[in-house]
Formats: C-alpha cells, structure tokens, sequence
C-alpha cells in the first residue's frame, strides 16, 4: 500500500491518533500526515502510507479552507475554548467596524502563531514553553488570507475562509477579538480543503478501507512526463543526475520507461535534475 487516504478526523483525537488507527487497522509501518490538526477540530486529514510518506513535500505549500466559529468576550490561553480562560471583557462593536478589520486582515497581514503552537525558537516548541508557564515571544510571520465570509450573532462569528499554507485559524480569532477592543478564541473549527482535496471525498475511520487509498503513482498525473531508453532507465533507477541532453525545463518532471511506468520524479537542481522520489 503506497499512497494517500483522505480522512475525515472527528473531534477528540490527534492527528498522531489517527495516524496510530491507521498502522493498527491496516497493519502498517510506514503511516505520516501532512499537516497537524488541532484535537477539538475535525475535517479533512491527508494520511501518507508506505512509500508516499517520503511525499509530505507535495503538500507542504498547498492553501487550506476552514469553517468554524469564533467566540467573543473571552481570552483563552490556547486561544481557543479548550484553553484556560484567562480574561474577559465587554463586547460592544458595529458591523461596520467588523467589516472593517475583516479588510485589515485581507489579502495579507503580519501573524503571530499562538503560544499553544508547534513553532519552534531556540530549540523549544512554543507549546512546551507554554506549559511551563514560560510562553515564547514568537515573531510574526506574512500569511495570505484570500477569503473570509462571515455572519456575526450576538457575540459569535460564523466563518468560512481560504488561507495560505501556515496560516493559523486561532491567531486569527485571537486577533479580530483584539481589534475590536475584546477578546476572540476559535469555539469550533473543521478543515474541508487542502489544495484540490477536498473534504467531500474524505471518510471518517470507522468507514475508510484499503479501496479507499489513492495510489501513489496518481499524484503526479498532471506532472510531464519524460520517455528515457532502457539504458537510461538503468542508470535513473541507481539515482544519477540528469542534465540537458535528456530535457532542458525549469519544472518538475516524471521519468517513465518504454512501457509507461513511473520511474521516478525528478526536480531542478542547478544546471542539473535530481530524483526527488523513487515510485
């Protein structure tokens, strides 16, 4: 089994929980995923099995969708409602002034990640230092947050937003709270795209089997593809570098043989290609 399951997480578990169900269900070995999310959320998880745990690179830049409601008034140290609560303050605000630090947000903005985050500085993860009551100054970072659709009642906001890679929902929450002269933290939160996955073709565990697994082999089927002779194909499965006399491109490319099969992907590397992954 080399490939991607599309899960659906629920609530309560980790994303290393689920990773453990699927070594245990499907006896496994090798089981990765792409991109933490947070217990309390649930929604789309890309699990990586066999071989295709060496392709968490493919998915690292890809965009996110999330829905979810922010919760105003309280200050939590997670920066959401699974958190202690740590202050609270009146709400009091206009929808046009909503509406206007939604636009301060958008495209683009300065993000500090949350204390309660696997950011690391000095060696230490922000959420250990936060445990020990000793939280990191974490500098802020450019996100892009290319939609942000909302309705506001009383003192929840309903959202659903398109955002770049590193992009934390959280700090978000946190920070429309602030700027509106209270308090946000996230009450709830599901992932339903990551980059073209979508969480319509995700299943939960309970009902994921091995007909489920999307082959390896089909993530790269929009990639171009390089025809090379036996010889050559000798040579590529050994790991040897390719140069201009077999492509001359600034893209990523798929080796296949005289009989179409996938060899290995290649990238740019200099002047040069280098294999990438082995299939």
């Amino acid at each position: 089994m080399d490939g991607i399951f599309l899960v659906d997480k629920p609530s309560g578990l980790t994303s290393h929980d689920v990773v453990f169900k699927i070594k245990k269900q499907f006896k496994l070995n090798k089981v990765g995923h792409t991109g933490t999310l947070d217990p309390f959320a649930t929604g789309l998880l890309i699990i990586l099995v066999g071989k295709a745990t060496k392709l968490a690179f493919l998915f690292d830049a890809l965009d996110k969708r999330y829905t979810g409601q922010i919760i105003l008034g309280q200050a939590y140290d997670t920066d959401d409602v699974t958190g202690q609560v740590l202050d609270e303050k009146l709400v009091n605000f206009t929808k046009d002034k909503l509406e206007e630090i939604i636009q301060t947000i958008k495209p683009h903005y300065m993000q500090i990640p949350p204390n309660y985050s696997a950011i690391k500085k000095d060696g230490i993860k922000a959420y250990d230092a936060a445990r020990m009551g000793q939280a990191l100054k974490l500098s802020p970072r450019p996100v892009e947050i290319y939609e942000f659709n909302y309705k506001i009642d009383d003192t929840i906001i309903d959202f659903d937003t398109h955002v770049s890679k590193g992009t934390y929902i959280r700090s978000i929450a946190r920070d429309i709270g602030l700027k509106l002269n209270t308090y946000g933290a996230l009450k709830t939160l599901r992932r339903t795209a990551i980059g073209s996955y979508m969480i319509e073709h995700a299943k939960p565990l309970t009902q994921l089997s091995e007909n489920d697994l999307i082959d390896h082999r089909q993530l790269f089927n929009k990639i171009p593809k390089l025809k090379l002779n036996d010889y050559l194909i000798k040579l590529v499965k050994n790991g040897v570098k390719l140069d201009e006399r077999q492509i001359t491109t600034d893209k990523p490319f798929v080796v296949v043989d005289q009989h179409d099969q996938m060899i290995a992907y290649y990238v740019p590397d200099g002047k040069d290609y280098k294999v990438k992954y082995f299939f």
